[in-house]
């Protein structure tokens, strides 16, 4: 169990601050609204109490809020949906509300959107003290408070844009499930305008770490680990570790908090872990959903990725040059849709390998392609980790002369090309002496290099230097293989690319045939290539 950011808080009957008696008055507020379909007192359980309790109690000594953003991890069927419908309730008719306020709740889509307003609009209108003064507009997911002139709306990341925001209080609802950043920057910029303003996030675990929701949890972790020393962020955050017995229900009932109440259904529960038992697929939704482990891209990884970051140690191109250690390049030429990558590798001490990628795309179509794939290639490319070139296709002489600058500045003793899309620039290179080879993406010459890759990453002898991109491309990976047991790179989705890993094992698999000789003693090596 991830116990360092537990938050054992919750359960241990620790005093919460109160000094303004703001988390009692919020309690109590809660208390007093009605579920809409048995009209009964809204359940407020005790891990949900005191998480009330933590937001609003404690405060500067100007009276000031001090928890200014509340990170809520929890595995789906727990009830975050109720809860954070309630607070917005508090902000928009109850004791946290301010004249003109602005509630904003925000969702991926239309749909998710809906349920969070209509689950506010239900707690408004089950209320025989509420109900006459509030007015729910459906036409435009908006309650609206005459008397303060507050409301409370639903929006959506597919909504178009949403400047002129000024919220006093943000539920980023599911927020693993925004395809952009854009609303989240909208929002997180107008709460900065209103003094106390208030964001919570309530989110399942998503996949992958190319993502804002990545982001934020990981943040929070840190927070709760104590490794960032900031009050104003309240981590809650339940999920299990990775390697867990994801079948014992002593883990299912560690990281949903409800269970103990009665939700979720522990029936249900059971008979979705037989079925996960039966079919990766569902056991991997299982494990996202309600244990909240933060998954990989590919459904069946390559390799477990935690292992992968082991590899993260600097690889120094400088002192590589200088020590002229034989070198090897993979090259995966593109399509309009994917990434080309050059990845050189080194042997790194007897049986193992250092590696560093050089990725390429149009820069006409990085913004069109991080909204697609949901990772940030405009900050990749900003950063150096991409290299754009002009116009709306990869221009291939741009990547030759990367290839033909690496091969002045390393030892390069082969160039291994995919030879689909590469004839041009392999016969162009071959005439002049360079040591370029085809090598083709069939069983036979794949999967000896697939091998050789996940040996080298899981011996943790495979150091990339922690490169963004080539990470986000091996956990893009899925794993095919034939009658005869061969295994070969596949990609889960088409929005989800695996050029760069692709190039790796090529690379590797050069290396680890540690053919060829010194490149000063290679017929294509130039004074002028040395001189560039």
């Amino acid at each position: 169990m991830t116990r360092s950011t537990y938050p054992d808080w919750l359960y241990d009957g620790s005093a919460i601050p109160d000094p303004l008696g703001f988390g009692e008055r919020a309690v109590k507020f809660l208390r007093m609204l009605k579920h809409p379909k048995s009209g009964k007192a809204f359940q407020l359980d005790p891990w949900q109490e005191r998480i009330v309790r933590r937001i609003y109690g404690p405060r500067h000594e100007d009276g000031s809020r001090i928890v200014k953003t509340v990170v809520i991890l929890v595995p789906r069927g727990n009830r975050k949906t109720s809860l954070a419908a309630a607070l917005e309730a508090l902000h928009t008719v109850g004791p946290e509300a301010v004249p003109g306020g602005e509630v904003i709740s925000a969702a991926s889509d239309r749909k998710q959107a809906r349920i969070a307003y209509e689950e506010l609009r239900g707690l408004m209108q089950a209320h025989p003290k509420i109900a006459p003064h509030v007015r729910a507009l459906d036409y435009r997911n908006r309650i609206v408070y005459p008397k303060h002139r507050s409301f409370c709306e639903a929006i959506s990341a597919d909504a178009g844009t949403q400047h002129g925001r000024t919220p006093v209080f943000v539920l980023a609802d599911e927020l693993h499930a925004w395809k952009k950043r854009d609303l989240w920057d909208v929002l997180r910029s107008g709460l900065v305008k209103t003094p106390g303003s208030l964001l919570v996030v309530a989110t399942t675990a998503g996949r992958g770490q190319e993502n804002i929701a990545w982001d934020i949890v990981d943040d929070a972790r840190k927070v709760a680990r104590g490794e960032v020393v900031d009050p104003s962020i309240l981590p809650v955050l339940f999920e299990a570790d990775r390697d867990c017995d994801w079948q014992d229900e002593e883990v299912w009932f560690r990281v949903n908090p409800g269970l103990r109440h009665g939700y979720p259904d522990i029936e249900g529960l059971r008979q979705l872990a037989r079925e996960g038992s039966r079919r990766i697929g569902d056991r991997e939704a299982f494990r996202q959903l309600n244990l909240n482990i933060w998954l990989d891209h590919a459904t069946e990884p390559f390799v477990d990725m935690p292992i992968y970051d082991e590899g993260a140690g600097a690889v120094d191109l400088d002192e590589l040059e200088a020590s002229q250690a034989p070198c090897w390049l993979g090259v995966d030429l593109s399509s309009n849709s994917d990434l080309t990558a050059v990845v050189a590798c080194w042997r790194d001490g007897a049986d193992g390998y250092q590696v560093h990628p050089w990725f390429f795309c149009p820069e006409d179509t990085l913004r069109s392609r991080q909204d697609l794939a949901q990772v940030p290639y405009v900050t990749w490319a900003e950063e150096g980790h991409i290299v754009s070139t002009a116009g709306n296709v990869v221009d291939f002489r741009v990547v030759e002369d990367h290839i033909r600058e690496a091969c002045a500045r390393f030892n390069v003793r082969e160039i291994a090309f995919d030879p689909h899309l590469a004839r041009n620039m392999l016969n162009d290179l071959l005439e002049d002496g360079f040591p370029a080879v085809e090598m083709r993406q069939g069983w036979v010459t794949m999967a000896p290099a697939v091998k050789e890759l996940e040996r080298a990453i899981i011996g943790r002898r495979f150091r990339h230097g922690g490169h963004p991109v080539l990470r986000w491309n091996v956990s893009n990976i899925e794993i095919r293989t034939d009658a005869a047991g061969n295994r070969a790179f596949h990609k889960g989705k088409s929005k989800d690319k695996i050029d760069g890993a692709v190039a790796a094992a090529m690379a590797v698999a050069r290396c680890a045939a540690d053919e060829g000789g010194l490149a000063v003693d290679q017929p294509w090596f130039s004074d002028e290539l040395w001189l560039a």
